[in-house]
Formats: C-alpha cells, structure tokens, sequence
C-alpha cells in the first residue's frame, strides 16, 4: 500500500486535533505535522519529505494565500486548499497559485478523507463552490492552448464526438482523443478544472473559443 505524509496548517487548535485524530484511522496516511503557518511547517519539517499540505485559506499571522501556496511548493509538496468560507476571492487566489482543490471545513469527515487520499496521489479535486469562484473570476488564468488545440476544442466542447471531430480536421480519432486529454490537462494545470463535456464547453464560453449564446 502507497504511504503519504501529510501536513496540516490551520491556527484553530481544536480543527487541528480533530485533523489528526481523523487521519490518524488511514494506515496510508501519516499526519507529520499541525501547524498554525507555513513558517511553523518549513521549521519543523526541515528536509522531511510532505507529499501534501492541507492548507487553511485564511490565517491569522498576516500571510497571503498566493505566498503561502508557492512557498510551499517550492518544497515539492502538493496544496490542497481547506476552508470555512466562501470567500471566492481567496479561492481564486489558491487556484492561481496551483492548489489541487479547495475542501470546505463543513464536509462529511468521508468526503474529507477521499480528497485528501486522492489529492496527495496528485489527483485534482474539483469542488462546486471552486468551480464557481474560477467562473466569476474576471482574470481567469491562460491554459495556454495551442491553436490545434483550439480548433479540435472547439468542435468537441459545441457537441461533435470525436469521429465527427476527426473528419472536420483531418486527424485521426485517436489523435483527437489525445488532443482532449492535453487540454484538459492543461485547465487543470491552471485551477479550471475541465473533467466533463459541459466543463470543456464553460472553459471555451470563458476563452472566446465559443460564443456566448444569445451575444452578437
């Protein structure tokens, strides 16, 4: 069975406990720290190898989301983002800064427990409350798509399959597979998460790939 070590920085005491006491049930998870700020982690941890960080949006010692996420990051340490609230701005911040999702505090202790398993396997936790900060972001982040790409989102997102897709452009189905799965891949690179066909439809609507329905 695949270990991973896990951190948590939230300044609630009682969250924290209640963190590692939860965890404490997963033999593949080992909680190696519950701090109150990054600062405490970097200290405690040294050189320790963390897997995953579950990260408090909002803490009290003045840091910034976006300063946290890349800090830790730089450690190689994958961010899952954990919140109390629905502050849609801080969501889009940790988005941008390349958190793997955002968990509200006042999931079902389940819920809870898969994201964390699936986000230090580095699988991206795609959330309703996420989805809809990143669709009212009036900066939303570039995938940095290239014009194939474009072209063969274009016809897939507005409802052609794959074999329809294939003979508009030329490729093969395969090729067209392909050319999904990277565009996919790269909305999730940058916190737009993409896993359906009406995901890939809203991302085209937001990149101008597609026009708004019913806007000249």
């Amino acid at each position: 069975m695949h270990s991973f070590r896990v951190a948590l920085i939230d300044d609630h005491e009682i969250v924290a406990r209640g963190f590692a006491g939860l965890f404490a049930t997963l033999p593949q998870v080992e909680v190696v720290a519950t701090v109150a700020t990054v600062t405490d982690l970097l200290e405690q941890v040294g050189e320790t190898r963390v897997d995953l960080v579950i990260l408090d949006l909002r803490l009290s010692d003045g840091s910034t989301v976006t300063s946290n996420v890349d800090r830790l990051r730089a450690t190689g340490a994958a961010v899952l983002a954990f919140t109390g609230g629905d502050d849609a701005q801080l969501m889009r911040a940790a988005a941008r800064g390349g958190v793997l999702g955002v968990v509200r505090k006042s999931e079902p202790t389940d819920v809870l427990l898969d994201a964390v398993i699936r986000a230090a396997d580095g699988e991206t936790i795609a959330s309703t409350e996420w989805a809809a900060a990143l669709d009212g972001d009036p900066d939303l982040s570039d995938a940095g798509l290239s014009p194939r790409e474009r072209e063969v989102l274009s016809l897939y997102a507005a409802g052609a399959k794959a074999p329809l897709v294939a003979s508009h452009t030329g490729l093969s189905e395969l090729t067209v597979v392909d050319y999904i799965r990277r565009v996919r891949s790269k909305y999730e690179r940058v916190g737009r998460p993409a896993n359906t066909k009406i995901d890939l439809y809203k991302r085209a609507l937001e990149d101008g790939i597609l026009p708004v329905p019913g806007r000249s």
